[in-house]
């Protein structure tokens, strides 16, 4: 009996070293490897790198776009041609997501982001003296999204592991750097133009591009505490290059799913927004000041948005507020297709846009991360990567299609929300008919757990406490029985 009651101590104690677990998987211990995540010190380094990392990777693909004029005439060709280039750089950044996972899980993330700020920087260098088109593909796009791709991911893995509490609001300030870098990049990317010429521009932007190795070398792990044998054990412990694992939780399918969706749809606007205020006769500079009135507002909507996430009564429903964002962002969308037939409606759309878009952008990463926990982030975010740039690929040429056929923006704008709001269905009525297990409040389960250990200790004392009172009842009972001697007819003599 004694033995049974220590092994369900045991279990209990085990149990409140697991992380707890919420609906949709939500994780609440985020260090499954037992380091307490510091929530703050040189995590705040860590956010700086993830800042940098996360504009480089978003807002390098649409930079890029300002030197394509001048392809153009450098080799005679289309502009569908030159559009290939950031096409690549973004299927570079999705597609490579599972060997990102397997080269983070064999290596660790310091040495692979320094390799890939390394092949970033290459790639940009090695375009600046390419003398076609095909070279750049292989040069601009592969070399230098591979280059991102091995920065991006990792930098989401340390932010994952040094913020807890506060990993909402970590998460939407490093989002932000997507928008602040595409509103420098952007007129950088011109002025290089303007005054080296695209080679030189290309040159420069390579140098820049080495800041990621800057970046890779804040990424100190954390160490976990040494305690003797257990410390031997943890070391013999092999990690698993790619865990597939993750595809048994129901959580993570129906995030997958829901992201793969919403993708198709999720960039659309900002790549026609411009094109359908020249089509209405505004001029250029006025209508490429759309996309600036959309990345202002971008800038302050994720970390505000990460800001709300944190707070102690939306955290554990922010898989509820992440399709909230997506219902937004697309009955935006449908909206702006019916009622934006001016310029100050598509300026007005332009705002609800950056709104929304931020507020998606400031959340998916997070929700990731609480649904699959520190000990699986980094091969579930190469999944879900991968599976996002399928949509990635075929969601703009898919509009670009559908233009081409009716000539109607209006089209492309409802599209793109149908798209979108089916995703935020998908993910809110799959967590609610899916998921069968309700929100648990992770210090009551804690409390609870350490009732339990009272409750068995307890137990123990008073099944001891039992057996020494029929022990000592038995002994005056039946003294004879306790190796006395006593004389009775068969054995005296």
């Amino acid at each position: 009996m004694n033995q049974l009651i220590k092994r369900n101590k045991k279990n209990v104690a085990e149990s409140l070293e697991e992380p707890s677990r919420d609906k949709m998987g939500m994780v609440v211990v985020s260090d499954a490897s037992g380091v307490k995540a510091p929530d703050g010190g040189w995590g705040w380094a860590i956010l700086f790198g993830c800042f940098v990392i996360t504009g480089f990777s978003y807002a390098f693909p649409k930079a890029v776009s300002v030197f394509f004029k001048e392809l153009i005439r450098e080799f005679g060709i289309g502009y569908s041609d030159t559009a290939w280039i950031s096409s690549i750089l973004l299927a570079m950044l999705y597609g490579t997501g599972p060997l990102c996972s397997i080269c983070v899980n064999r290596f660790g993330c310091r040495p692979v982001m320094l390799v890939g700020g390394l092949f970033a920087s290459i790639g940009m260098v090695a375009a600046s003296f390419c003398t076609n088109i095909i070279q750049l593909y292989f040069t601009a796009g592969v070399i230098t999204g591979l280059g991102l791709a091995l920065n991006f991911q990792p930098s989401l893995i340390m932010l994952n592991c040094y913020f807890d509490k506060r990993r909402p609001l970590a998460n939407g300030l490093s989002a932000a750097g997507s928008p602040v870098f595409l509103c420098i990049l952007s007129p950088l990317g011109q002025f290089l133009q303007d005054y080296y010429g695209w080679r030189g521009g290309f040159l420069i932007l390579g140098a820049l591009l080495l800041n990621c190795c800057v970046c890779g070398a804040l990424m100190r792990p954390l160490k976990a505490p040494k305690k003797g044998g257990e410390a031997k054990l943890q070391s013999q412990k092999k990690k698993k290059l790619l865990d597939l694992s993750v595809f048994k939780d129901c959580g993570f399918v129906i995030y997958t799913l829901a992201a793969s969706i919403m993708v198709f749809g999720l960039f659309v606007p900002p790549v026609f927004v411009v094109s359908y205020a020249k089509d209405m006769g505004v001029p250029d500079t006025k209508a490429a000041f759309l996309l600036t009135v959309l990345g202002f507002i971008d800038i302050f909507a994720r970390p505000l948005c990460g800001l709300v996430a944190g707070t102690k009564w939306v955290r554990p429903r922010c898989v509820y507020l992440f399709s909230f964002s997506m219902i937004f962002n697309g009955l935006t969308d449908l909206l702006g297709g019916f009622l934006a037939e001016s310029y100050a409606g598509l300026a007005v759309f332009c705002v609800f846009f950056g709104i929304s878009y931020g507020m998606v952008g400031a959340l998916q990463f997070e929700v990731l991360m609480a649904i699959v926990g520190t000990q699986k982030f980094s091969s579930a975010i190469g999944l879900v990567l991968l599976m996002e740039a399928i949509a990635v690929l075929i969601g703009p040429p898919g509009a670009g299609k559908l233009l081409d056929a009716t000539h109607i923006y209006k089209y492309v704008f409802i599209l793109a929300g149908a798209e979108v709001v089916t995703a935020a269905l998908v993910l809110a009525l799959g967590n609610i008919f899916c998921i069968k297990k309700k929100p648990e409040d992770p210090q009551t389960k804690k409390e609870v757990a350490e009732k339990e250990l009272d409750r068995l200790e307890d137990r123990s004392s008073e099944e001891a406490r039992i057996d020494s009172v029929e022990v000592e009842c038995f002994l005056k009972a039946e003294p004879e029985k306790n190796g006395e001697i006593v004389t009775s007819p068969e054995t005296s003599v």
